[in-house]
């Protein structure tokens, strides 16, 4: 008997990742491919509708997901770097379309198919990275929608645990939002800007060499931030640790 094929797996990117750290991209499909996954990235996939739905309007939401779940629907398994764009179709896509008799059931059914990948690697394909190793010390921050929403907190450590020489340092707060809440931080820029001050001056006290997170909005915030405090801590998406990206530009050092 031949051994079974390996599950299909779409990588939905988010268009963080797509336009400004593509990194994390291909440190996705490293990762999934070691796992044994038939990894496949959608074309034509774009925003999850996020935005619009934290702004109030509803009916680009809506628009946006109907593609969204439109384009999704063939694949076994749908996976996210990023907690917050998971959570978007994975809770609030069944909440759009709950009165809705034909996209209610659809979008319901691609919403129990998506994953947070650090979630799916650890839980559903039960991975560890091998072979990686880093000589270095990381804090760890909890982004809010995955930690929230997914209940996104051991699996990234789990994997983590597997990299050689890698050294995790508690981080006072680690459960506390960045600041960055997509558009919180342009409607609230002062508000954002002192939360994440203290977030740093948290990140700076761990003694880190490091910021690990998995979410890049988080990610670009807490980065920015240490940057104009002169730190010395770079900060990186937790996949690229586990997909032996480590070595490369942090976030914000890129050319």
């Amino acid at each position: 008997m031949s051994p079974p094929a390996p599950p299909r797996v779409a990588l939905f990117v988010t268009c963080l990742v797509d336009l400004m750290r593509p990194r994390v991209g291909f440190a996705a499909l490293r990762a999934l491919e070691a796992a044994g996954c038939d990894v496949v990235v959608p074309e034509g996939q774009t925003c999850c509708g996020q935005p619009a739905l934290n702004s109030g309007d509803r009916a680009h939401a809506i628009a946006i997901a109907r593609r969204t779940i439109a384009l999704l629907e063939p694949y076994a398994h749908i996976v996210v770097p990023s907690g917050s764009c998971a959570g978007t179709i994975r809770c609030h896509y069944p909440e759009l379309f709950e009165a809705d008799p034909d996209w209610g059931p659809r979008a319901a059914a691609v919403a129990a198919r998506t994953f947070e990948i650090m979630a799916y690697l650890d839980e559903v394909c039960g991975w560890r990275p091998e072979g990686i190793a880093l000589a270095a010390s990381a804090a760890y921050h909890d982004s809010c929608s995955g930690l929230r929403e997914l209940g996104i907190k051991a699996q990234p450590r789990r994997l983590l645990a597997a990299v050689k020489g890698l050294e995790m340092k508690p981080l006072q707060g680690a459960e506390t939002c960045c600041g960055f809440g997509g558009t919180f931080c342009v409607k609230y820029p002062a508000i954002s800007n002192a939360i994440v001050e203290e977030k740093a001056k948290a990140i700076e006290a761990s003694g880190a060499d490091l910021l690990l997170a998995g979410d890049l909005g988080c990610l670009m915030n807490m980065a920015g931030k240490l940057n104009r405090r002169g730190s010395a801590i770079r900060a990186f998406h937790a996949l690229e640790m586990i997909a032996g990206m480590g070595e490369g530009p942090a976030i914000g050092e890129e050319a």
